[in-house]
């Protein structure tokens, strides 16, 4: 078992910290764990603009349905954020376990099989991880039609932000899972998830693409 670092969390760190942490010679925090950050990010804007809408005497005019609706959506967003703010040092987490295993001596054949065990599982952490990220993006992303639809007008081009930081989440996330395929022995399981890749940056360029149309046809 790797041991862990005490070292302050990524996410306790303030803006300034976090982007010089980024900005270093380590290879990591990386883009895992920026494409959390922007993701997070994303669900908290469309938050936002949730706390600037239900509380209005507008809100109070819509279908109940549709107030349901968009209770709901302010609500899942807040886990989804936390969700991703959690997942922001567990992607630096996974990759350091990568590199820790590599460094694992490899002198007898005991020793070797060890390694490649901790390569192996390692290397599915850090697959599932930036997985879990792009996941989760997506899921915000659905969120995001009952906002632009219904949300507070003022706030309509801080929306269209949010789906873009959601996407750049999502997109970049998709990216780390397939640099890490490489290292997965098992094709079919490989080519599940280059599978799973697609549906999520499909998924993720509608919901996108849908919102931001919205937002451009309110803005003109």
């Amino acid at each position: 078992m790797f041991e862990e670092c005490d070292c302050m969390k990524l996410v306790d760190m303030s803006v300034r910290e976090f982007v010089y942490e980024v900005d270093s010679a380590k290879p990591a925090p990386g883009g895992g764990s920026v494409s959390a950050v922007a993701a997070a990010l994303g669900a908290g804007l469309l938050r936002m603009v949730g706390h600037l809408t239900l509380p209005k005497k507008k809100f109070q005019t819509l279908d109940e349905a549709v107030q349901s609706e968009l209770i709901s959506a302010h609500e899942a967003l807040k886990t989804l954020e936390v969700r991703l703010l959690d997942l922001v040092d567990r992607d630096t987490d996974a990759f350091n376990a990568i590199m820790e295993s590599f460094r694992m001596p490899k002198e007898t054949e005991a020793e070797k099989i060890k390694r490649k065990k901790a390569i192996d599982r390692a290397t599915l952490g850090a697959i599932e991880v930036p997985e879990a990220i792009a996941k989760i993006a997506l899921e915000a992303l659905e969120k995001a039609h009952w906002i632009v639809q219904y949300g507070n007008k003022n706030a309509i081009s801080d929306v269209g932000v949010a789906v873009l930081m959601l996407y750049a989440g999502l997109e970049g996330a998709c990216l780390n899972v397939m640099i890490n395929l490489s290292g997965m022995e098992d094709t079919a399981h490989q080519n599940a998830l280059k599978a799973q890749v697609e549906t999520l940056l499909a998924g993720g360029q509608t919901a996108r693409d849908t919102v931001l149309a919205a937002v451009r046809q309110a803005l003109l």
